[in-house]
């Protein structure tokens, strides 16, 4: 039998952090308004709230529970960042979230309306760790696949995507295929195809976690830069703490499976931010609290 749901909300939270369940007023007014500007009415409700979410793996004769009621909201404009151990069950999240999974039990609410699994389907742009490039496509005909899919011509679905090759520094590589681009072009290139879908949600599931270090430091500054210029609503899945403090607005942290909201961590620091805000204070303590909410300080994961 299935724990009973949490309702999201834990004793244990350090000092700063800030949570409540999703409807409440203290809820609506942290939405928004941790780094970014606020991009709505302060009582419109948030573009995702996710209520009481639960799932389970099934695994030959074995039914696994991974999810146990997750609740957390994101508003619009806001960026949260979703971190926890493996197999927590946060690709899963999100997989509901894109409507690719339905939950055994709970709600998914866009734009202030619950709307079923065959209903989110297509409503936000998924980018997954691999970049999932065509080996046989070109840059440019990988970047117009998103377009494609929804029934824009090839032709115009290449105009639109030369148009944006600058801004996404591939203006020279329209031409080149997978194979000729380095890991953080390619990721590009997937990024290209994923905000040409032209969707207000994105959710990312660890898009930089098979780069290098130095790639992937700049592939977060590419991102920082590119969402001040296209605004956008962003969840993304890392286990990278450092990661997920320096691009998110909020922070949410799971227990291990099955997966309950623990703690969530406000970052509200100024945008646009800079790679020197990593050495700061104010930095460090925002990766403290959340790694000793994952149980990783004072030997606490031991």
């Amino acid at each position: 039998m299935m724990p009973a749901p949490s309702d999201g909300r834990s004793d244990n939270h350090r000092v700063g952090a800030r949570q409540a369940a999703p409807g409440s007023n203290a809820a609506a007014a942290s939405r928004g308004t941790a780094g970014r500007a606020p991009t709505t009415a302060a009582n419109a409700p948030p573009l995702l709230d996710l209520r009481q979410l639960a799932a389970t793996y099934v695994e030959g004769d074995a039914v696994l529970p991974v999810l146990d009621g997750v609740s957390f909201a994101v508003g619009e404009g806001e960026f949260v960042a979703l971190i926890g151990p493996s197999g927590s069950g946060k690709s899963t999240l999100l997989d509901i979230v894109a409507g690719l999974l339905a939950p055994d039990a709970g709600e998914v609410w866009l734009d202030g309306r619950p709307v079923a699994t065959p209903g989110r389907l297509g409503r936000s742009a998924y980018m997954r760790q691999r970049d999932l490039l065509l080996p046989w496509r070109t840059a440019l005909d990988n970047a117009a696949l998103a377009l494609e899919a929804a029934g824009t011509s090839r032709r115009a679905a290449r105009q639109a995507v030369r148009a944006r090759l600058p801004e996404f520094g591939l203006a020279e590589f329209a031409d080149a295929y997978p194979a000729q681009l380095s890991g953080g072009m390619r990721q590009r290139v997937a990024f290209l195809r994923t905000v040409l879908a032209g969707r207000a949600l994105l959710l990312l599931d660890e898009p930089f976690g098979a780069l290098d270090a130095l790639t992937r430091a700049a592939m977060q500054d590419w991102l920082i830069d590119l969402l001040e210029r296209e605004r956008r609503t962003v969840l993304l899945v890392t286990h990278d703490v450092e990661e997920a403090v320096f691009l998110a607005d909020r922070v949410v942290v799971l227990t291990p499976r099955p997966s309950r909201v623990a703690y969530v961590e406000p970052v509200p620091a100024l945008r646009p931010r800079r790679r020197t805000i990593v050495t700061t204070p104010i930095f460090v303590a925002h990766k403290a609290a959340i790694l000793g909410a994952l149980g990783l300080l004072n030997g606490e994961g031991d």
